[in-house]
């Protein structure tokens, strides 16, 4: 009997140590005011031209440095492309007109022309000198005098030539080298879309997930990889609108995240973001008032020492 009954104590001792611990590990589990999971700012990197990708050197879980080149799209389009348009531009060269060989021509005539009249009205004054010494007649002075009339027009024809030779050529030039300037735009834009055939990275961050392989055929905003940046974490949870006036931005509070069935991991964590908004409580949410319906979200900014995931449940104690 007594060895049945030192059994039966040994049970109850036992049995209300468990008790105690299971306990003391709920009153441990309760000690949040707010809870919810983490995630991170993420980027999809899309591509921002449209080819076959020739190298993409990612892996999920790949750490990259901001500004790296990881790949690149083919180039060969885009470069027979410009190809064409410079193409183009020297022949504008050749559709042009170079007016000033002719402008000489005319302007050589005009200098014997008004040789020509220099000596007509020369020879016209010792004509008329002779005239009133009775030594010519006026026949001579009349022929002289055409002469002249006609030069001067001649000379006058010969100058109006180059202006019109000069207007029109300089219009039909303006009208050809008109289409230089957007052929040099067009230049600039292909230029500048060679540039991006290099799919450069945005952030310092890992890898997530990756969308697309080296050898794929890509169109422009289509997603390649996406990226986040793991070093610094966020948990979005969510308090009551009692809570509300508890907290502010850039407080600090403490982080917990479960170590063991009975332990806390904790961080310290910055309040950085109070939505002014409230919003439903999501089912997967628990807050210290669980009858309340409706509540806000907060974003925590959490150091993450590596065993921080995404998805991850946190709870959140306020100091």
């Amino acid at each position: 009997m007594a060895i049945k009954y030192i059994t039966m104590n040994i049970r109850q001792i036992l049995y209300i140590s468990i008790m105690l611990a299971l306990t003391t590990g709920c009153g441990n589990k309760n000690v949040s005011d707010a809870s919810g999971t983490f995630e991170v700012d993420e980027v999809i990197v899309s591509s921002e031209v449209p080819g076959k990708i020739m190298a993409l050197n990612i892996e999920e879980g790949s750490l990259l440095a901001k500004d790296s080149i990881v790949g690149y799209i083919d180039t060969v389009p885009l470069g027979l492309q410009k190809a064409q348009v410079e193409a183009t531009i020297h022949a504008l060269g050749e559709k042009t007109m170079n007016v000033k060989p002719e402008v000489k021509y005319i302007k050589d005539q005009i200098i014997v022309q008004q040789s020509q009249l220099a000596n007509a009205e020369y020879e016209k004054a010792r004509t008329e000198r002779l005239i009133k010494a009775d030594a010519a007649t006026t026949k001579q002075l009349d022929d002289l005098n055409n002469q002249i009339d006609v030069l001067q027009k001649q000379i006058a024809a010969n100058q109006q030539e180059i202006k019109v030779q000069e207007t029109t050529t300089g219009t039909q030039n303006s009208t050809v080298m008109s289409e230089y300037k957007p052929l040099r735009k067009s230049v600039a834009q292909i230029d500048d879309q060679l540039k991006r055939t290099n799919i450069v990275n945005p952030i310092n961050g890992t890898v997530l997930t990756k969308y697309a392989l080296a050898g794929e055929e890509t169109t422009v905003g289509k997603a390649l990889y996406k990226i986040g940046d793991l070093s610094i974490i966020t948990l979005r949870a969510y308090i009551t609108g009692t809570q509300l006036a508890q907290v502010k931005l850039n407080q600090e509070v403490t982080v917990l995240v479960d170590s063991t069935d009975t332990k806390y991991r904790s961080y310290p964590g910055v309040i950085t973001w109070i939505s002014d908004k409230a919003e439903f409580t999501p089912k997967t949410i628990q807050t210290k008032d669980e009858r309340a319906n409706l509540v806000y979200a907060i974003k925590i900014h959490v150091k993450n020492d590596g065993y921080l995931k995404i998805g991850m449940y946190g709870e959140v104690k306020f100091k």
